[in-house]
């Protein structure tokens, strides 16, 4: 039971992960992109923006400029979310 939460938390982490790389990625070509890279794009921004709005909001008070670190901080907050659970996993089971 352990081995299998801990692959799903895991498993679960990094598609969120890549998926925030794609996304990342894909706002620099969204603008020149065709019908494809939109879609994709726009797929990535409803799987992410719940995690990446929130911290987006909090890092508002800072200023930052043009460079937006929400989608950054947020690849390390679910690396950190994941890892966390696995061990109250490890601890529990």
């Amino acid at each position: 039971m352990e081995y299998v939460l801990s692959s799903a938390i895991n498993m679960f982490a990094e598609i969120i992960i890549w998926l925030l790389i794609l996304r990342a990625i894909l706002s620099w070509f969204v603008q020149a992109g065709g019908n494809m890279v939109r879609s994709i794009y726009g797929f990535t921004l409803t799987m992410t923006e719940p995690i990446v709005a929130p911290i987006r909001q909090m890092m508002s008070r800072f200023n930052t400029g043009m460079i937006d670190f929400s989608v950054l901080i947020a690849f390390f907050a679910v690396r950190l979310a994941a890892n966390l659970l696995i061990s109250l996993v490890h601890i529990v089971f």
